[in-house]
């Protein structure tokens, strides 16, 4: 699906309670000499924005830093290939072209985790909502005492040299507009501000920040901070879980710790202690 653009207002959005992005700001806000980002580009809707993303990138048509943000998104993707879908403006749906050559691409794995932190962190200042890690990638917000999800990412290779991460926030959602019983929003979990244009700007802000610290690591979870700040952050550890894993297995034990390569520790019943690097995790009720 090809991207429709926009620029300041948009005489499509009729729900008052959602105005579109001011594109404009955004970049005066944001793109600065030396900084990372290279451009904001603001569409009214596209198919993915990962997938258009992924797409400039291979033909050269996108630089370091660059951001593309879709009012909407219609095929949207989560991990595992699950759908994303979200009423027109009613969250950030937004990713971003990184190219971390000086750090060695077995800690490229790491992106994701601290796109979860520095997201976190965003939201935090600017929407003054507690919020939590799901390892890998899924942000967690208490919405009636409840956990609930109100954001994913997923991150891609672009090329050799590149990874797009992708991210998508519900603000907004009411729970009438809820996809599945276990989403929510920012909104429904109390947030101070759902003003869309501020938390972006905290986000990508945050996520600058963390980039910076992590490649000045040469990628180093340690050195930089990200592997204990994850942790402090990750709703995960110290739970019960289930791990569906590749090829139909699954594992149930106590999550105990996310190793320096970014993998879920888990410890099973019989006094094993398993790296999980793929999968989907199940937080179980205590036994």
């Amino acid at each position: 699906m090809t991207p429709r653009d926009v620029s300041g207002d948009d005489s499509r959005w009729s729900d008052l309670d959602r105005p579109p992005l001011n594109a404009a700001a955004l970049r005066r806000g944001l793109v600065r000499e030396g900084g990372l980002w290279s451009g904001i580009e603001v569409v009214t809707s596209t198919g993915s924005t990962n997938t258009d993303l992924v797409a400039r990138a291979a033909a050269g048509k996108a630089a370091e830093g660059a951001v593309l943000v879709a009012e909407e998104q219609t095929t949207g993707r989560g991990r595992l290939d699950r759908r994303w879908t979200a009423p027109p403006r009613s969250g950030l749906f937004f990713s971003v072209l990184l190219t971390p050559g000086d750090v060695p691409v077995a800690r490229w794995g790491w992106l994701p985790l601290l796109t979860g932190v520095a997201v976190a962190t965003g939201l935090s200042r600017a929407a003054g909502v507690d919020t939590a890690l799901k390892w890998p990638n899924d942000l967690l917000v208490k919405v009636g005492g409840e956990e609930r999800k109100a954001g994913g990412i997923l991150a891609e290779r672009a090329g050799e040299d590149g990874v797009v991460v992708g991210v998508g926030i519900n603000v907004t959602l009411r729970k009438e507009e809820l996809p599945v019983p276990g989403a929510g929003s920012l909104a429904l979990a109390g947030a101070v501000s759902t003003d869309r244009d501020p938390l972006l700007r905290a986000v990508l802000r945050s996520l600058e920040e963390w980039y910076d610290r992590w490649r000045a690591a040469a990628g180093d979870p340690t050195v930089s901070g990200l592997q204990e700040t994850y942790a402090a952050g990750c709703a995960t550890l110290g739970r019960r879980v289930r791990a569906e894993l590749p090829g139909d297995r699954s594992l149930v034990g106590e999550a105990v710790a996310v190793d320096g390569d970014g993998r879920l520790v888990i410890a099973t019943e019989e006094g094993v202690q398993e790296p999980v690097g793929a999968g989907d995790i199940v937080h179980l009720r205590p036994a």
